[in-house]
């Protein structure tokens, strides 16, 4: 059977067992079954990740802290910040009371606070095609993952960089999670999530899935972006640090 024979053969025996389930929640159950991609099988996803990897220019340089350009410390907040005061800034926070930790008399420790505490968007795009669900994926650098790039959602992007705050481009498709009514999106998760607290001050970010119309983003995609079915999402997950954090969270709604 098919994708759509499938989905309404799972409707037809919920409605047996007189179970109410929404059709997302039944469309997630049949892309977890197989491999519905019509486009690249797993291990050509697998290739073109690696080659996204392999291709990378970015590299990274440790430096001394106080050598980072643009950042500088303010004396009188006690805190390093960068010079648009926007982004984050690293301060220092004093824990007491902690009886029920390792260390139960309290510690002292720096922690990166993400300025006006939400951090930004976490966003995927949603878009069936010839009936079969694919979520948009970007093969993305940032300097701390263990190997440069990782599979990330459609755009993660921190208000700041959507403000351009660093005087660089606005992120691929921040349109369409800025504004999703401008191109009839049907919003399928729109949430505050939070962060790892032992490292990040009281961030959270806004994790979002919106679902497009089949006739947009037709055009060819910049090569780090990939439609890949829920199934080929989920296994990739299987493979060490291959699939960021941010976009386990968020299909975690699915």
């Amino acid at each position: 059977m098919n994708f759509i024979e499938t989905l309404f053969s799972y409707k037809q025996f919920t409605e047996n067992l007189q179970q109410e389930i929404n059709t997302l929640r039944l469309e997630t159950i049949v892309e977890s079954l197989k491999d519905w991609s019509e486009f690249d099988n797993l291990e050509g996803v697998k290739s073109w990740f690696i080659k996204q990897q392999n291709e990378c220019p970015m590299t990274i340089e440790n430096i001394p802290l106080m050598e980072c350009k643009n950042w500088s410390y303010n004396e009188e907040r006690g805190i390093l910040e960068h010079d648009s005061k926007e982004f984050f800034y690293l301060q220092g926070i004093r824990v007491i009371n902690s009886k029920n930790r390792e260390v139960v008399q309290g510690w002292e420790q720096p922690i990166l606070t993400q300025v006006g505490f939400n951090g930004g968007i976490l966003g995927l795009i949603r878009k069936k095609i010839n009936s079969i669900p694919y979520y948009l994926v970007h093969a993305k650098a940032e300097p701390g993952n263990p190997d440069i790039v990782q599979i990330s959602p459609t755009m993660q992007a921190t208000f700041s960089n959507l403000k351009q705050a660093h005087q660089g481009e606005k992120p691929k498709f921040a349109n369409f999670f800025q504004n999703p009514q401008n191109y009839d999106a049907k919003i399928l998760f729109n949430q505050w999530m939070s962060e790892d607290g032992g490292r990040l001050h009281l961030k959270r970010n806004k994790g979002m899935i919106i679902e497009i119309q089949e006739d947009l983003l037709k055009e060819e995609l910049p090569i780090s972006f990939k439609w890949l079915s829920l199934y080929q999402i989920k296994e990739l997950i299987k493979i060490n640090s291959w699939v960021s954090p941010h976009i386990r969270s968020i299909i975690s709604h699915l």
